[in-house]
């Protein structure tokens, strides 16, 4: 089915570059959410093995795809308000610190006139998350890509029929990204693009952790539901980095407070997935230091976003049971005069939607969850922000009609995954599927846990 694309996905694969690595900051791999969809590892894996797909269906039976769900992130964007207020704190203090004194001093004095004679800071509140040009051909790109991995689901015919589902969050920079996306399959079957993008704004799926109370009230405003993020801020790993940078700019250690050492790598980071630039910024880090500031990132975003509280997964509960629902209606059995299945639906959103999403699947989970006291253990962790959701991320789950029945096949960010449950196949029988997580299709009820009394305030005893 895929076997002949194969060459053709590489190809697009391989125009999706970017910038030479000579241009791209050896720890571009660790930005966290904010990793190019092009320098994660998963990307790079499937750039240098495209045919692994191919491998992960099911042998010895002749399939063919009849559904397709895809859950995407937002591609790359602006930094919002709050980052651009740390930014330019950043930068009004190091045009007016007094210089430190001695011989260092000096030195770090001159390379902080260096940096400020090549850089301006140039980003202004109304940009707040907006998606870039970049960001909306990341979607175009991975559109055209599944395009033709899956011609059948996303060609010609499904489009003109109008039977391409597309749903999104009411973010700006989501609502941008869905209609880039659209751009992207239709470019990909020479169809004219319709005047109108034919896209439903849903925050109820893909933002349902903003309507959680359980959520809202004992994750996102208790302060000690990311008590681990608070304690590395100030750990050891975290301070001598602090110093380290604070040296190199020629400022006193304690006016670079830990949220203006993270604007200086988010500056690095922005600057590459805005402009493909290999910023000024860059030259503060190395991989090491890059290393703790993804774990940093991989910190908020596991106890505020992922496994950390078990109220976190609940709230995604909506998206979950929508998915399955889909994949149910397209692999029941019709006959010959019925309307058949719809071929796709693409679900626009954020990191914030994918990661408790994945936590639902139970992928990329740790035995030893990550804590402020356990960083030098951590290296080899599944969970990490750079891997699962840099800009674009996304999880393809492809309902394949088989002799056997239907099958179900996963990818995350396009290269194949398999179902926790399920280890030993690649794409098992849908029904086997089901029976992994009918503990959720039968449960996870979205409104008994996020109105539930004593909802979000203690970790996941599951751990």
């Amino acid at each position: 089915m895929l076997s002949v694309l194969s060459s053709v996905v590489f190809a697009i694969l391989a125009s999706r570059r970017g910038c030479s690595p000579a241009d791209v900051p050896d720890f571009a791999a660790h930005f966290g959410s904010k990793t190019r969809y092009e320098d994660s590892s998963a990307y790079r894996r499937l750039l240098a093995e495209p045919a692994a797909v191919d491998r992960s269906l099911p042998s010895g039976e002749r399939c063919s795809p009849v559904h397709l769900t895809a859950v995407v992130r937002h591609g790359s964007r602006y930094p919002t308000v709050k980052n651009i207020r740390a930014m330019r704190q950043l930068s009004d203090l190091l045009r007016t610190a007094s210089r430190d004194e001695g011989e260092e001093g000096e030195r770090s004095a001159a390379w902080r006139r260096d940096v400020l004679r090549r850089w301006d800071m140039w980003y202004t509140e109304d940009m707040d998350g907006q998606l870039v040009p970049k960001g909306r051909e990341d979607l175009r790109q991975l559109a055209t890509r599944l395009a033709v991995s899956f011609p059948s689901l996303l060609g010609e015919e499904s489009l003109r029929a109008g039977r391409v589902r597309v749903l999104t969050s009411s973010k700006h920079r989501c609502v941008s990204s869905a209609e880039a996306f659209q751009e992207g399959l239709h470019l990909s079957a020479n169809v004219t693009l319709a005047v109108h993008y034919r896209h439903q704004v849903d925050d109820g799926l893909l933002r349902s952790f903003d309507t959680c109370r359980g959520y809202v009230e004992g994750v996102e405003k208790n302060r000690t539901a990311l008590a681990e993020v608070y304690k590395f801020k100030r750990g050891t790993e975290m301070e001598a980095l602090r110093k380290k940078v604070a040296d190199k700019l020629g400022l006193p250690h304690r006016s670079l407070t830990p949220d203006l050492l993270e604007a200086a790598f988010f500056l690095c980071s922005y600057e590459l997935a805005i402009k493909s630039l290999h910023s000024p910024w860059c030259f503060l880090f190395d991989r090491e230091d890059a290393k703790v500031l993804e774990y940093k990132c991989d910190l908020k975003l596991f106890w505020k976003r992922a496994h950390g509280h078990a109220i976190t997964l609940a709230a995604s509960c909506p998206l979950f049971h929508h998915v399955f629902r889909s994949l149910d209606k397209a692999g029941r059995p019709r006959r010959s005069s019925d309307t058949p299945p719809e071929p796709a639906s693409i679900l626009i959103g954020h990191a914030e939607t994918l990661l408790p999403f994945l936590g639902l699947l139970d992928l990329y989970k740790d035995e030893t969850p990550p804590t402020a006291d356990n960083y030098q253990s951590q290296h080899a962790r599944r969970f990490r922000s750079s891997l699962l959701v840099p800009y674009a991320a996304n999880v393809v789950l492809v309902l394949l009609d088989c002799t056997r029945g239907p099958h179900l096949q996963m990818l995350v960010n396009e290269a194949p995954v398999r179902f926790p449950g399920l280890p030993q196949e690649d794409a098992p029988l849908y029904r086997d599927v089901r029976a992994a997580y009918r503990h959720l299709l039968d449960g996870c009820d979205f409104h008994k846990e996020c109105e539930g009394a004593a909802g979000g305030r203690g970790p996941n005893t599951e751990l």
